[in-house]
């Protein structure tokens, strides 16, 4: 039986934060959330051409025809599964077959079936092959699962998950990072050769926190990684170098990276790669970021890639990605000037370029922790532009969310931004409330999005801060009665 509630759009305009990819330590209890202002802030973010050591600006990309002037009022919500662990993940094989594959952190990947039956089966259990996890709070985990996009012919799929610490990771380092290649099983297509591992790429962390993992197919067939900077906090001590990781492109930490899994052993670069015959290496595709949860392709439009960058103490932002792009972490925490040893305060300036001149890509939108005036969350989670047909209002914007409003309360919000008409103005941000809760709230932690082969949205949430018991569900976007 599908549980439905309904939510309502808030006529407030937000912004958001990730706890699954916060500081740390645990996120204190923020002062009581002061109210949002009419809209996000409108002044103009420095932009960039994208390319690794480029100055010249560029203009914001232009509005995605069709897109919406205002969302939806209201939409539903139905509970398609329940009783996991930590859903981080919801995707299709694109192979017809109606199914959804779930992703839970503590390391399985679920099947619901196409007539909604959770099977007890699982298609893959990792649980083996991970570090162990806190139950409190924990960033590792099974965090990334992508269909090789001929998995229809080929029956590959990668997946990303935190591995004990190498033999070779460097002392006092915390775990490493795997992504592996998988095949389906040649007897059961609900089941995956457990024995088919082919470990692609391995990345060493040094702390617990700021891990990335996702993993997924750009629209050229090119396999994109997504790797926060290392961990701990500002993005200093063990494992981070002076400029910090976000800001050092002779390591992988801190950027999103792009190979090629068709090619190579045992993978191969793509020729366009930014930093292919220069110095820096070859797999980034951008970087400057700190902990980007969660990225997704737009399936329409100019088919950009979203990512929302976890902030630290004070901002949220998300990002469109594109080639060469520094996105300014640790000098810049959304459009603010960020400073390693003062991080509950904006400096006045900061660098506007990288240490090779480059310019700083400014987010296309932001928002404040509850301990700012007009703050909403503590840790953005990202989602996906809508493409789907069930709530028409929503195409072409950009619906995404945050971790919690506080560390001990279950209080998940989410948003949906659209661009705005203006060149070089933020994205305008509004929050969908819960209309059939007492408080408007979703009551639940947030931990990510999910999208169907037929391009229509879910939503995975947990009550618990860490992967500990079974409150975990996965909830699809459906029109309000």
């Amino acid at each position: 039986m599908l549980r439905r509630i309904s939510v309502t759009l808030c006529t407030a305009f937000a912004g958001v934060t990730v706890a699954a990819a916060c500081a740390g330590k645990p996120v204190s209890t923020p002062p009581a959330r002061a109210t949002a202002a009419s809209s996000v802030p409108t002044h103009t973010p420095v932009q960039g051409t994208g390319e690794a050591g480029a100055s010249e600006p560029t203009a914001t990309p232009a509005p995605t025809p069709g897109a919406p002037s205002e969302p939806p009022t209201s939409v539903g919500l139905e509970v398609v599964a329940e009783g996991l662990n930590s859903p981080v993940v919801v995707t299709s094989a694109g192979d017809n077959s109606g199914r959804l594959f779930i992703v839970d952190r503590i390391g399985l990947i679920k099947i619901l079936s196409s007539d909604g039956e959770l099977l007890e089966q699982p298609f893959l259990d990792l649980r083996h092959k991970l570090v162990g996890l806190q139950g409190q709070y924990d960033e590792r985990g099974l965090l990334g699962f992508a269909f090789h996009p001929q998995y229809a012919e080929n029956g590959r799929f990668f997946v990303y998950y935190s591995a004990p610490a190498g033999e070779d990771a460097p002392p006092g380092w915390d775990h490493t990072a795997h992504v592996s290649e998988f095949v389906v099983s040649a007897t059961d297509p609900n089941g995956a050769d457990p024995g088919s591992e082919r470990i692609v790429l391995r990345v060493h962390e040094p702390q617990s926190n700021h891990d990335g993992g996702q993993v997924l197919f750009g629209p050229e067939g090119y396999l994109y990684i997504s790797l926060g900077d290392g961990g701990a906090g500002n993005d200093v001590g063990l494992g981070h170098p002076p400029i910090g990781n976000g800001q050092d492109f002779t390591t992988l930490l801190g950027s999103i990276l792009r190979i090629d899994v068709d090619n190579g052993d045992p993978y191969a670069i793509p020729p366009d790669n930014p930093f292919v015959g220069k110095e820096g290496r070859d797999e980034i595709f951008a970087y400057g970021l700190r902990n980007p949860w969660r990225m997704s392709f737009d399936a329409g439009g100019e088919h950009e890639l979203f990512a929302a960058d976890v902030g630290q103490n004070l901002w949220e932002e998300v990002d469109i990605v594109t080639k060469g792009a520094n996105y300014g972490w640790n000098s810049k925490e959304g459009t603010h000037c960020f400073d390693p040893n003062n991080p509950d305060q904006s400096p006045d300036e900061c660098p506007e370029t990288g240490a090779h001149g480059e310019r700083l890509i400014e987010p296309i939108t932001e928002y404040g922790h509850p301990s700012l005036p007009g703050g909403l969350g503590t840790c953005v989670v990202g989602g996906f532009v809508y493409r789907g047909n069930a709530i028409p209002g929503l195409q072409g914007s950009y619906v995404f969310g945050d971790w919690t409003t506080a560390w001990d309360s279950a209080d998940g919000r989410i948003f949906v931004a659209t661009r705005t008409q203006s060149e070089g103005h933020l994205w305008q941000i509004r929050e969908l409330s819960i209309a059939t809760s007492d408080d408007a709230r979703l009551g639940a932690y947030v931990l990510a999005f999910g999208q169907d082969a037929e391009l229509e949205l879910y939503v995975l949430t947990t009550e618990s801060t860490g992967p500990t018991g079974t409150t975990g569900k996965v909830w699809k976007m459906v029109p309000a009665e």
